[in-house]
């Protein structure tokens, strides 16, 4: 059997890091066991879902390094769910109902005044057909549920009814269908909701794990139930955590809230958003991973905690900066070039910045700094203004090489008797403008002799 797992969002908003999560933890799967990966988008709801939002869904993936092997819509496949409805209609586990949601609601207080939970009833299986022909003449059009199977003969009297699995991350599960409402399937306007098309697609595209947010377990019990009427095995399925902020706040598509599209803006590397969407709320320590493979590595669904996990986005900034310092100037050199940064000094500079960057971006900054010098040229006391006068008096002529530095610092200490931070502030603050930054023994040969001159005060 070829394991093939999915990933199926609806297209109504940019997805977030929690999104990505569930994404990476399908990919990793498939990759550990040479399987497929589906991108299937949950569009029934035609109202709210647009084409963009399941285009940029695409992109992030793409731009986390996650490429599916096929794409579906399920919007272009209501005759595969039609033929479905009409199969369990057939085996009268499909039945029509015509309460009002105020009706509905009414009863569930009632229920609730009784002591009995909250559940729907099924009076709609005890309607003769002259209050459905009364219904009907008012205009009301059915909604249809699924006949949960937690019945000896009786559907009226319900009883306890295990359904069980053993989940790939969670372990043994159970729910029970007696404290479940028998779910709608098939709304008035006969459009569908998410658990019928995805059960449905399951079956037709041979998903064989299905691999989601913990959100989604009671949901599990009831989708086996539909997998069972549609003559079909389950998959095998397994719920990790849901990510939540440091206040224990939801994520959303809606809000856009830490979505794939704003990290990438704010020059955050996908694999440290990959490092973090998968390791945090796991036993493994959560290290940025040079690439996927390195990742899928570390990645095992079993090991992942079942409270949810909050993070701090800050976190993203020190992968990020991890990501950075070990950046081969092979992997940088095309970003670098669309910043401007090219030529015989690209390398050598990339090489010398990279262990002080936060963001790739960053490195632009400092590419001016070393061709045109400080940006916002320091203030100097008058005995630093004489300290680097002396200084600068002192610089060795050319060719340079690794040394430079040391020599001239060596000359500075012996004729002035400065040393250490008195020596070394002044100097980088009239070479870069800035107190701290890349070894200036490497920025120096990059400068050159005449640029270093430049720059005296």
């Amino acid at each position: 059997m070829t394991v093939t797992v999915r990933f199926a969002p609806s297209p109504t908003g940019r997805i977030h890091i929690g999104n990505a999560r569930t994404a990476l933890f399908n990919w990793l799967f498939a990759m550990n066991n040479k399987g497929r990966f589906i991108q299937r988008f949950d569009d029934t709801d035609v109202a709210r879902s647009r084409q963009e939002f399941a285009d940029s869904i695409l992109y992030d993936l793409h731009w986390l390094g996650i490429f599916p092997d096929v794409t579906e819509y399920q919007s272009r496949r209501f005759e595969i769910y039609d033929a479905a409805v009409e199969r369990l209609k057939a085996a009268r586990v499909l039945y029509a109902c015509y309460e009002t949601p105020e009706e509905l609601d009414l009863r569930r207080k009632v229920r609730r005044t009784r002591g009995l939970p909250p559940v729907y009833g099924r009076e709609a299986l005890t309607l003769t057909p002259e209050q459905v022909a009364e219904y009907q003449s008012d205009g009301r059009k059915p909604h249809w549920r699924f006949l949960l199977p937690n019945f000896t003969s009786d559907p009226l009297q319900p009883e306890r009814t295990e359904v069980q699995w053993d989940d790939l991350v969670r372990g043994e599960e159970t729910v029970d269908l007696a404290s479940l409402s028998d779910p709608v399937l098939v709304r008035e306007d006969g459009t569908y909701l998410y658990t019928l098309p995805s059960v449905v697609d399951d079956i037709e595209m041979g998903v064989s794990h299905v691999i989601r947010g913990d959100d989604h377990v009671t949901n599990t019990g009831v989708q086996i139930s539909i997998f069972k009427a549609l003559g079909a095995e389950p998959p095998v399925f397994g719920h990790h955590n849901l990510l939540t902020t440091v206040s224990g706040e939801g994520l959303s598509k809606r809000t856009g809230a830490l979505s794939i599209e704003s990290l990438r803006g704010d020059g955050i590397e996908p694999m440290a958003v990959a490092s973090l969407a998968v390791l945090v709320g796991t036993s493994e320590n959560v290290t940025a991973a040079h690439d996927l493979a390195e990742l899928a590595g570390h990645f095992d669904p079993a090991a992942t905690s079942k409270s949810a996990s909050k993070f701090d986005p800050d976190e993203l900034f020190v992968l990020n900066r991890t990501l950075m310092h070990h950046m081969s100037f092979e992997e940088a050199r095309d970003r670098l070039i669309v910043l401007g940064i090219s030529g015989d000094k690209a390398e050598p500079f990339w090489l010398a910045v990279r262990g002080n960057l936060d963001r790739l971006s960053d490195a632009l900054a400092w590419w001016r700094i070393l061709n045109d010098g400080p940006q916002e040229p320091a203030e100097f006391s008058g005995e630093d203004r004489d300290f680097l006068h002396q200084a600068f008096e002192l610089l060795p002529e050319e060719p340079w090489n690794g040394t430079m530095w040391k020599d001239w610092t060596g000359k500075i200490r012996e004729a002035t008797g400065r040393k250490g931070k008195p020596l070394f502030m002044p100097l980088r603050l009239a070479l870069t403008g800035r107190t701290s930054g890349p070894e200036l023994s490497d920025l120096l040969p990059l400068m050159g002799r005449e640029g270093t001159l430049a720059r005296r005060p």
